[in-house]
């Protein structure tokens, strides 16, 4: 497992999240990481997440609904332990989004995927 999203693969806090549990990306998390998740759910979702969660890189609560309704969407529940999706960004979530990720930034505006990857940050920010 690797992650291959040019968004995603840069970030070791996320490459680590991909193959340790306690890596595991939660609610009250901050830094780049956590910003990472957010361009990809608003890319793949258009997630509405605060502008003070975008600002600050922070985990808070419209972060969690995000990654929740993200999961749910796609079912994506450890059967081992979980009966429902959770707002945590685990192994499953973390190669879910990389997976999408890459498909996004391969198809026919990949040379514009940055611009338009900000387009929706720079509208809430506005």
């Amino acid at each position: 497992m690797t992650l291959q999203s040019r968004l995603l693969s840069g970030n070791q806090r996320l490459r680590d999240c991909e193959t340790r549990d306690a890596a595991h990306v939660v609610p009250g998390d901050h830094g780049t990481h956590v910003g990472l998740i957010q361009q990809a759910l608003i890319q793949l979702e258009d997630e509405p997440i605060a502008v003070a969660e975008l600002t600050s890189e922070a985990y808070g609560t419209t972060t969690a609904a995000g990654v929740l309704r993200y999961k749910t969407k796609r079912k994506i529940i450890n059967k081992a332990y979980q009966q429902q999706a959770d707002d945590i960004v685990g192994r499953m979530t973390i190669k879910s989004l990389d997976d999408e990720m890459t498909r996004l930034e391969a198809g026919p505006v990949a040379g514009d995927l940055r611009v338009a990857m900000l387009r929706p940050i720079l509208k809430r920010l506005t």
